[in-house]
Protein backbone atom coordinates (compact mmCIF):
# COMPACT_ATOMS: atom_id res chain seq x y z
CA UNK A 1 0.00 0.00 0.00
CA UNK A 2 1.31 3.39 -0.97
CA UNK A 3 0.03 6.12 1.41
CA UNK A 4 0.79 8.69 -1.30
CA UNK A 5 -2.07 7.29 -3.42
CA UNK A 6 -4.83 7.59 -0.80
CA UNK A 7 -8.12 8.98 -2.10
CA UNK A 8 -9.59 12.16 -0.58
CA UNK A 9 -10.97 11.72 2.95
CA UNK A 10 -14.47 12.42 1.56
CA UNK A 11 -14.38 8.89 0.06
CA UNK A 12 -14.21 7.34 3.54
CA UNK A 13 -17.94 7.48 4.34
CA UNK A 14 -17.83 5.66 7.68
CA UNK A 15 -16.03 6.97 10.74
CA UNK A 16 -15.86 6.08 14.41
CA UNK A 17 -14.06 7.85 17.23
CA UNK A 18 -11.51 5.80 19.14
CA UNK A 19 -10.06 6.53 22.54
CA UNK A 20 -6.36 6.27 23.24
CA UNK A 21 -5.80 4.63 26.62
CA UNK A 22 -2.77 5.32 28.78
CA UNK A 23 -1.57 1.72 28.38
CA UNK A 24 -1.66 2.14 24.57
CA UNK A 25 1.39 4.43 24.80
CA UNK A 26 4.93 3.07 24.54
CA UNK A 27 8.08 4.21 26.31
CA UNK A 28 8.70 6.85 23.62
CA UNK A 29 5.39 8.52 24.46
CA UNK A 30 3.49 7.63 21.30
CA UNK A 31 0.90 5.04 20.32
CA UNK A 32 2.40 1.56 20.26
CA UNK A 33 2.45 0.12 16.73
CA UNK A 34 0.44 -2.95 17.76
CA UNK A 35 -2.49 -0.81 18.94
CA UNK A 36 -3.12 0.53 15.44
CA UNK A 37 -4.47 -2.89 14.44
CA UNK A 38 -6.87 -2.89 17.39
CA UNK A 39 -8.18 0.50 16.26
CA UNK A 40 -8.55 -0.73 12.70
CA UNK A 41 -10.46 -3.81 13.95
CA UNK A 42 -12.79 -1.55 15.93
CA UNK A 43 -13.37 0.50 12.78
CA UNK A 44 -14.17 -2.64 10.78
CA UNK A 45 -16.65 -3.87 13.40
CA UNK A 46 -18.56 -0.58 13.41
CA UNK A 47 -18.36 -0.36 9.61
CA UNK A 48 -19.97 -3.81 9.24
CA UNK A 49 -22.58 -3.03 11.88
CA UNK A 50 -23.44 0.19 10.05
CA UNK A 51 -23.64 -1.16 6.50
CA UNK A 52 -25.56 -4.27 7.62
CA UNK A 53 -28.00 -2.22 9.70
CA UNK A 54 -26.92 -3.87 12.96
CA UNK A 55 -27.85 -7.31 11.59
CA UNK A 56 -24.71 -9.14 12.73
CA UNK A 57 -24.38 -12.31 14.75
CA UNK A 58 -20.86 -11.89 16.16
CA UNK A 59 -20.81 -15.58 17.12
CA UNK A 60 -20.95 -16.55 13.43
CA UNK A 61 -17.86 -16.22 11.29
CA UNK A 62 -18.64 -14.61 7.92
CA UNK A 63 -15.19 -13.38 6.97
CA UNK A 64 -11.60 -13.53 8.13
CA UNK A 65 -8.60 -11.29 7.60
CA UNK A 66 -6.29 -12.70 4.94
CA UNK A 67 -3.84 -9.80 4.77
CA UNK A 68 -3.26 -6.40 6.37
CA UNK A 69 -0.88 -3.78 5.05
CA UNK A 70 -0.33 -0.82 7.38
CA UNK A 71 1.61 2.40 6.86
CA UNK A 72 2.66 4.52 9.83
CA UNK A 73 2.84 8.11 8.66
CA UNK A 74 2.83 10.37 11.74
CA UNK A 75 3.11 9.62 15.45
CA UNK A 76 0.00 9.60 17.60
CA UNK A 77 0.15 10.74 21.23
CA UNK A 78 -1.94 10.26 24.37
CA UNK A 79 -4.83 12.72 24.58
CA UNK A 80 -5.04 13.21 20.82
CA UNK A 81 -8.49 12.96 19.21
CA UNK A 82 -8.63 10.16 16.70
CA UNK A 83 -11.07 8.60 14.25
CA UNK A 84 -10.95 5.45 12.16
CA UNK A 85 -12.44 6.04 8.73
CA UNK A 86 -13.31 3.03 6.58
CA UNK A 87 -14.32 2.35 3.00
CA UNK A 88 -14.71 -0.70 0.79
CA UNK A 89 -12.45 -0.31 -2.20
CA UNK A 90 -12.88 -3.61 -4.05
CA UNK A 91 -15.24 -6.60 -4.13
CA UNK A 92 -14.40 -9.95 -5.67
CA UNK A 93 -16.15 -13.35 -5.72
CA UNK A 94 -14.98 -14.55 -2.29
CA UNK A 95 -13.09 -11.56 -0.93
CA UNK A 96 -13.19 -7.83 -0.57
CA UNK A 97 -10.67 -5.15 0.26
CA UNK A 98 -11.14 -2.44 2.87
CA UNK A 99 -9.12 0.72 3.18
CA UNK A 100 -8.87 2.57 6.48
CA UNK A 101 -7.17 5.66 7.86
CA UNK A 102 -6.48 6.93 11.36
CA UNK A 103 -7.27 10.64 11.26
CA UNK A 104 -7.20 13.61 13.60
CA UNK A 105 -10.78 14.82 13.03
CA UNK A 106 -9.93 18.46 13.83
CA UNK A 107 -7.03 18.87 11.41
CA UNK A 108 -7.88 15.95 9.08
CA UNK A 109 -4.25 14.86 9.35
CA UNK A 110 -3.82 11.23 8.35
CA UNK A 111 -1.55 9.45 10.83
CA UNK A 112 -1.79 5.93 9.42
CA UNK A 113 -3.42 4.02 6.59
CA UNK A 114 -4.22 0.35 6.15
CA UNK A 115 -5.60 -1.99 3.54
CA UNK A 116 -7.18 -5.27 4.60
CA UNK A 117 -8.15 -8.22 2.41
CA UNK A 118 -11.15 -10.00 3.96
CA UNK A 119 -12.07 -13.50 2.75
CA UNK A 120 -15.48 -15.00 3.33
CA UNK A 121 -15.08 -18.26 5.17
CA UNK A 122 -17.08 -21.37 6.09
CA UNK A 123 -15.91 -22.60 9.52
CA UNK A 124 -17.43 -26.05 8.93
CA UNK A 125 -15.41 -26.78 5.79
CA UNK A 126 -12.51 -24.44 6.67
CA UNK A 127 -12.64 -23.12 3.11
CA UNK A 128 -13.36 -19.81 1.49
CA UNK A 129 -16.86 -19.23 0.16
CA UNK A 130 -18.68 -16.71 -1.98
CA UNK A 131 -19.54 -13.43 -0.29
CA UNK A 132 -23.05 -13.82 1.18
CA UNK A 133 -25.72 -11.86 -0.67
CA UNK A 134 -26.46 -9.51 2.25
CA UNK A 135 -22.74 -8.67 2.66
CA UNK A 136 -22.23 -8.12 -1.08
CA UNK A 137 -25.30 -5.90 -1.33
CA UNK A 138 -24.24 -3.87 1.71
CA UNK A 139 -20.66 -3.50 0.47
CA UNK A 140 -21.79 -2.38 -2.99
CA UNK A 141 -24.18 0.13 -1.45
CA UNK A 142 -21.42 1.48 0.81
CA UNK A 143 -19.24 2.08 -2.27
CA UNK A 144 -22.00 3.94 -4.09
CA UNK A 145 -23.15 6.26 -1.31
Amino acid sequence: MDPNTLPPLSEFKHSVDVQIRFNDIDILGHLNNTVYFSFYDTGKAYFFEHILGGDIDWRRVESVIANVDCAYMQSIYFGQRLQVRTRCMEIREKSFRLQQVLVDPETETIHSAAETVMVCFDPATKKSKEIPYNYRTALVKSMNN
